[in-house]
């Protein structure tokens, strides 16, 4: 029997991964993927890029790249960043094979066996595997309508002394919510003087539906003032597509600085294929008419969803209304327990990610996920029906019992 390392054994599977399976039948209406739907992709713009690439760019893009990332990109991610008020000439930007990786990378940097780390709760199930796979004593903090509790927030900075806070602030995942500016900036008066990395994970920010949402989806870094330690992560995975397998870390050059020698020793470099690829979809003008595109499809399917949930589920559930991204979470009295619903929603035919595969504790089952990104955008009302159905019968139920 092999002796697994400390960090293997804090690994488990993803609840979302396993039921990924039951997704790929051609039955179920599947909810549960948070991933961008396959017919917005830039099929043809990428097509079209590629056949014009001189060919000196397509060998660059065939090769080995700096681990930073391919120079050019760099140079136009820049100036992308700079027109969201971030600090490009300050800090040090690094493309990363996915923003995931850049969290993991952060993880090897600060995360000793029984560091405390703050989250939120609800938070990214990709960021909980992380922390737990560095042995991190993970601290979830109460996620309300317009961000982190904060009172809970200083109690747990005062209380543990946590070594990073890891929010995402911009139509949460899997919460939908997006901060408001007010939350934005006591976070950072919260944080002021206690040595504590804030995590900015910003991977939803161009998903904006309305022009009121996008004037929130400034960065909490682009408005520190407080001299914290921000680290500011995104990704290309939801606005051109996950297989481009490119995020970026925006650190200052001390963070920096150990994070290049950690990707290093991971993958030595990101695609280069891709980088190529999507510094000319930049340099082209093709990505703001790409987001609108997007946006129009997304907010869309979320009206679509927001009337099948007003037309179906029970009156004690109640939801959010996302301003942009790609969930719904909807809430459960706290009787009733997400996974019962979740074995009779498969038997008719659809499927959802329960509550508490996005707790730290992995305790609060009384939420949904549903995610409106990727299905049939016709398959939505009859998926919420059967889910709406099995509430209801779990409900019922409950009440008798009780």
């Amino acid at each position: 029997m092999p002796y697994f390392s400390t960090t293997v054994q804090h690994i488990r599977s993803s609840e979302i991964r396993d039921l990924m399976k039951l997704a790929t039948r051609p039955d179920i209406i599947s909810f549960a993927g948070g991933m961008p739907n396959n017919d917005l992709f830039p099929v043809k713009e990428i097509d079209e890029i590629f056949l014009t690439l001189d060919p000196q760019k397509k060998k660059t893009a065939f090769q080995y790249g700096p681990t930073s990332g391919y120079p050019p990109l760099l140079d136009t991610l820049n100036e992308y960043l700079r027109t969201k008020g971030l600090p490009v000439d300050t800090h040090r930007l690094m493309i990363t094979t996915g923003s995931l990786q850049a969290i993991n990378i952060l993880g090897m940097e600060f995360i000793d066996p029984g560091d405390v780390v703050l989250t939120e709760n609800p938070s990214f199930i990709g960021g909980l595997a992380v922390f737990k796979a560095f042995q991190a004593d993970i601290k979830g903090i109460p996620l309300m309508h317009d961000g982190l509790d904060l009172e809970e927030l200083e109690l747990a900075v005062e209380k543990y002394q946590p070594k990073l806070l890891y929010i995402i602030p911009n139509f949460h995942n899997p919460a939908g919510i997006i901060y408001s500016k007010e939350k934005r900036r006591k976070v950072l008066e919260i944080l002021e003087g206690k040595d504590i990395v804030l995590l900015e994970d910003d991977a939803y920010n161009e998903l904006y539906f309305n022009e009121v949402a996008q004037k929130l989806t400034r960065p909490v870094m682009a408005v520190n003032d407080k001299n914290i330690e921000v680290v500011y992560t995104g990704s290309f995975s939801k606005i051109m597509g996950p297989g481009f397998r490119l995020g970026w870390m925006l650190a200052s050059p001390e963070i920096y600085e150990k994070a290049e020698i950690i990707k290093q020793g991971i993958d030595a470099c990101s695609p280069n294929f891709t980088q190529v690829l999507a510094n000319e979809f930049m340099q082209r003008g093709l990505l703001s008419r790409y987001l609108k595109r997007i946006r129009e499809a997304y907010a869309e399917r979320s009206l679509i969803m927001k009337e099948s949930l007003e037309k179906y589920m029970p009156e004690e559930v109640q939801w959010n209304q996302p301003q942009g991204g790609f969930y719904y979470w909807l809430q459960l009295p706290e009787f009733m327990d997400s996974a019962e619903i979740l074995k009779e929603s498969v038997k008719n035919g659809a499927v959802f990610v329960t509550g508490k595969t996005f707790d730290p504790e992995n305790k609060r089952n009384n939420y949904i996920r549903l995610s409106y990104s990727n299905m049939d955008i016709n398959q939505i009302d009859m998926g919420v029906k059967i889910i709406a159905k099995a509430i209801e019968q779990n409900l019922h139920k409950q009440l008798k019992c009780s």
